[in-house]
């Protein structure tokens, strides 16, 4: 297993890379490869683990009544999904989470996470301690996505979503997971209008991309934006 992955997740933050093959054990963790197209779970089944993408990337997606999908979020190397799931009292999931592209999952067991062994593992305590400022992180998510929402202009909203995702990277220059219809199914827009904005947005030399990499070029621009 390529530990550096695991070295960069939040869930490990000041536990020893040194420990974690033996913390992996203690906790029982269990490595899973899916296929491009599968399904990890379905909406409203119970959820006892929670996740670790090592490669791949996944996407979270909310069906309303009538069928129609929408792409909460992605997840990709390093990053975990079903933390905020497992910590409710029925563990039943608000999302269906497929698989991008193939994609190797490293699954925890909450139980084992939140109770020390028997062995008074040292780690145990930072790991649980980890946890508890991961739901808060999540909470600030899940505002800033409704926040996303809440806007309704495209420039607004491309702004919004491309300052995030480069504080969230640390740079001006980044790449995204979702390619051109999923970040439109994402940010609830349609395909066409969001292209033709991001091209004008280049060409007030607001950003440059290729693809799924982004460079912010004018920070101060994108901000006024949101005003």
């Amino acid at each position: 297993m390529d530990y550096s992955i695991l070295e960069k997740c939040v869930l490990f933050v000041s536990i020893s890379p040194n420990d974690l093959p033996h913390l992996l054990t203690c906790i029982e963790a269990r490595k899973k490869s899916i296929l491009t197209g599968e399904y990890l779970w379905l909406a409203d089944e119970q959820v006892n683990h929670l996740g670790i993408v090592l490669s791949g990337s996944l996407e979270l997606v909310k069906e309303n009544p009538a069928g129609i999908k929408h792409i909460l979020d992605f997840v990709g190397p390093g990053q975990l999904f079903g933390e905020g799931i497992v910590c409710t009292k029925m563990r039943l999931s608000p999302v269906t989470v497929r698989a991008r592209e193939n994609s190797d999952i490293l699954f925890l067991p909450f139980t084992r996470i939140i109770r020390a062994c028997e062995h008074s593992c040292g780690f145990h305590h930072q790991i649980i301690h980890n946890m508890l400022m991961l739901l808060g992180e999540k909470n600030r998510i899940l505002n800033r996505k409704i926040e996303l929402l809440a806007l309704k202009g495209m420039r607004e909203k491309l702004a919004t979503y491309l300052l995030y995702e480069a504080d969230k990277q640390n740079s001006q220059s980044f790449t995204i997971i979702p390619n051109r219809n999923e970040l439109a199914e994402y940010l609830n827009v349609s395909r066409s209008s969001m292209c033709r904005e991001l091209g004008r947005m280049k060409e007030l030399g607001m950003i440059d991309y290729y693809q799924n990499s982004f460079k912010i070029l004018s920070k101060e621009a994108l901000t006024r934006c949101l005003l």
